[in-house]
């Protein structure tokens, strides 16, 4: 009896070592060390993304009244929404939730809870990959059309393979505390094109928006429905940061006395307000310079300056090059724990290199099939991001906490569950709808 105890206590030990050799070494949690200021820029990378750009596009299928109102709405019931999942990140004492997955088994269940959780996060981190292919393509390919045409004719194709290559090698940085640089300079760059966007369509407007039309975009009561639908998903994926949050969270160091969770909060309260400045101006001075006619991508409406409109879509080109890594971390640890776990390959460089390469490869090859960046922005935003940001973890508080009724964690929750719920049956449908129409007249590879 006492050996076959030895035994079993020599396993679970050996397993045990094996788990906190494989935690040391996995992406999310093999560096403990970041400052919240970190937690800021890291937050501003994944928040302040590139569905900016599509937000004035979002006002024309909205209108400006219910345009405003839905944005301001999912700014506050996502900030919430985030609290709680600061708060949640050590909700049990001694236990540190560190990727959304784990919190959803000790919410939900061991294998339900997983199976809830990870996929939608998971589509989440893909689709924003795909879209920040195309967006990096598309942003590098107008920089060259401004300043130099000859380079700017080449297929659109071409530039988002570049744009894969220079990600096939950032992919190879080590850990999430490893992006720190590249994070702070994506964070500092969305920031300025934002502030580029703004001031140019705010010149633009002063000069020409009386000849603007405003209302909807479409013309037909379908076509108004639709885009209405598109519209609240193009928003919804504007709010995106929360299914890296937990992942974010796990590599600020926290003791009983100093949680991870103030500086993780410090770092949102700074990020949100950013997020404020970029989202209302950019989408506000969009619409109300080019009214209806403004693209799903305000820069490709904007053409002057050219040297102006250059540098903005050169710094979102940066600014993606550094968001597609910090999306893309989850997922690398995703593929790594399931190569070491279920297929018992080695950790070390090689497996880093192959597996995170076929993951960007992929991305890329998809991104060339379907780069249409409004409907991408309208369905994927609606398909799982409303999930992920805005009622998840409403309801995941609910279960915890059980809040006393008609107190406000229970109306406040209540609310984004179902607001964030009317977002998710209806953007895909309109984003659908608009891939659809964009296709009639896309070539593959062109």
């Amino acid at each position: 009896m006492c050996s076959s105890t030895d035994t079993g206590d020599n396993q679970d030990s050996n397993t045990s070592e094996q788990q906190r050799n494989l935690e040391n070494w996995l992406p999310i949690t093999a560096s403990r060390k970041a400052k919240w200021w970190y937690s800021a820029f890291h937050n501003i990378t994944a928040v302040v993304g590139a569905g900016v750009l599509g937000l004035p596009y979002a006002m024309t299928q909205l209108g400006w009244i219910p345009g405003i109102a839905i944005l301001v709405v999912s700014w506050l019931v996502t900030l919430y929404s985030l609290w709680q999942l600061v708060e949640m990140h050590e909700c049990v004492p001694g236990v540190r939730f560190d990727r959304y997955p784990e919190l959803g088994e000790y919410v939900f269940g061991k294998k339900r809870g997983y199976w809830i959780v990870m996929p939608q996060q998971l589509v989440v981190q893909v689709a924003t990959n795909i879209v920040y292919m195309v967006t990096g393509g598309n942003s590098i390919k107008k920089f060259f059309e401004l300043l130099v045409p000859t380079v700017g004719s080449i297929r659109k194709t071409y530039f988002i393979i570049i744009f894969g290559g220079v990600e096939v090698l950032l992919a190879q940085t080590p850990n999430f505390n490893s992006l720190r640089g590249i994070s702070l300079l994506a964070a500092v760059m969305s920031v300025c094109y934002s502030a580029i966007a703004f001031i140019a369509s705010t010149i633009r407007g002063s000069e020409h928006h009386r000849e603007a039309r405003y209302g909807l975009r479409a013309t037909t009561t379908a076509g108004t429905i639709f885009g209405v639908f598109n519209g609240m998903g193009t928003m919804a994926f504007a709010f995106a940061g929360h299914s890296v949050a937990l992942e974010i969270q796990a590599t600020i160091p926290s003791t009983p006395e100093k949680p991870s969770s103030k500086p993780m909060w410090k770092g949102v309260i700074v990020a949100y307000v950013v997020l404020a400045f970029c989202y209302f101006s950019v989408s506000i001075s969009g619409y109300w310079a080019f009214g209806v006619h403004v693209d799903d991508d305000v820069l490709v409406t904007l053409s002057r300056p050219k040297w102006l409109i250059a540098i903005a879509n050169l710094m979102v080109f940066l600014h993606v090059v550094g968001s597609y890594q910090v999306f893309a971390m989850p997922v690398f640890d995703q593929i790594e724990t399931y190569l070491v776990k279920d297929l018992k390959c080695k950790p070390g460089y090689t497996l880093r290199l192959f597996g995170r390469s076929i993951y960007v490869i992929l991305t890329a090859l998809v991104a060339v099939c379907i780069p249409f960046f409004g409907g991408l922005l309208g369905f994927f935003g609606g398909l799982v991001f409303a999930s992920t940001s805005f009622f998840l973890p409403c309801i995941m508080w609910l279960i915890l906490k059980k809040p006393k009724r008609w107190s406000f964690h229970w109306t406040a929750s209540w609310f984004a569950i179902i607001f964030g719920s009317l977002i998710m049956v209806l953007a895909p449908i309109g984003g659908a709808r608009t891939i659809i129409i964009s296709a009639k007249d896309y070539t593959f590879f062109s």
